[in-house]
């Protein structure tokens, strides 16, 4: 068995992160780290985990384990790690934004490994450090990557996508509120989404991008999910388009390409993402969905770990949408 640690272990993505980790079967969680909610009971915040921990937050972390997942927010991991010193030997996966850039992916002699699975595999494995995706770049990379590593994202790309309350975090703000949420929809950093930036530095993986992407992100009056839609010029015909991306997931464990029209609920508690494909005119739509706690953020966390590991991707990770 191997041991991990949880810091920052109270909000909704570390709270999936636990009941993932509580159930995987190569893994016993050390310890849940939280200065918020120290000495209670990790029960009593993640209350949906009631008979499967007996696990009490604690205010301070150690390195003896083999594994350390950091559940902070933004700009937190990085000043959390230059407090401390982690052994070479202790496997680091952020879930943050703090590392995903080339620009800001070395740190204190480690190079962390943006933690795409479907393209960065080979890398992944051979990393002790990772830097996990977020949840809107992992939905939007999955739809558009086939076409930018064949050449074809040549025409700017118009990207609507919609996502969950729990995508905001756990903090209540005036967005995030039940009484404003429901019933509501709205839209926010039009064009300039902080996920824009390792979207295209992933997009050009095989080469300089320096395209259009066209970004209209959107509050949703549901939990949790991303449905993103996105459309592009492409002069194949819709067999060619399904062929390519077919192609392209052939090996892929937990990205499926549907021939049939997708919706949320597929994919909610999952964590696969769905594509689907339409042809209109000299226009691709291409549909892309994802739980943005599991896909988007702790899933493809365990998903990332279990490659670092050597084990099978799907370990801990055969899990079952509520499509009814």
């Amino acid at each position: 068995m191997k041991t991990a640690g949880i810091i920052g272990a109270a909000g909704y993505t570390a709270g999936e992160l636990l009941r993932l980790l509580l159930h995987h079967p190569e893994i016993t969680i050390a310890y849940a780290q939280s200065n918020s909610q120290a000495g209670k009971a990790v029960t009593d915040i993640h209350q949906d985990l009631l008979g499967d921990t007996d696990l009490v937050f604690t205010a301070e972390a150690h390195f003896e384990v083999d594994i350390v997942f950091l559940c902070m927010g933004h700009g937190k991991s990085k000043a959390y790690l230059e407090s401390q010193q982690i052994p070479d030997s202790v496997i680091i996966i952020d879930l943050s934004q703090d590392f995903r850039h080339k620009a800001n992916s070395t740190f204190k002699g480690r190079t962390f490994t943006y933690g795409l699975p479907e393209i960065n595999d080979g890398a992944i494995l051979k990393s002790t450090a990772i830097a996990n995706p977020g949840c809107f770049a992992t939905a939007i990379q999955l739809g558009l990557l086939p076409l930018a590593h064949n050449g074809l994202l040549q025409h700017p790309a118009h990207i609507h996508a919609i996502t969950g309350s729990t995508g905001a975090g756990q903090s209540l703000s005036e967005t995030s509120h039940f009484s404003w949420r429901q019933n509501n929809v709205s839209v926010y950093k039009a064009f300039e989404h902080q996920h824009l930036i390792e979207i295209k530095e992933s997009l050009g993986q095989k080469g300089d991008f320096n395209n259009e992407l066209n970004f209209i992100p959107v509050r949703g009056t549901f939990t949790r999910g991303i449905f993103a839609s996105m459309y592009t010029e492409f002069n194949g015909s819709l067999e060619e388009a399904f062929d390519l991306y077919e192609s392209f997931y052939a090996e892929a464990v937990f990205t499926h390409i549907s021939r049939k029209p997708i919706h949320l609920k597929q994919v909610v508690g999952t964590n696969k993402c769905m594509i689907h494909l339409e042809k209109h005119d000299n226009k691709l739509l291409v549909t892309s969905i994802i739980d943005n706690l599991l896909k988007g953020a702790s899933g493809q966390a365990v998903q990332n770990m279990n490659l670092m590991m050597g084990w099978h991707q799907r370990k801990g990770l055969t899990l079952k949408s509520n499509a009814f």
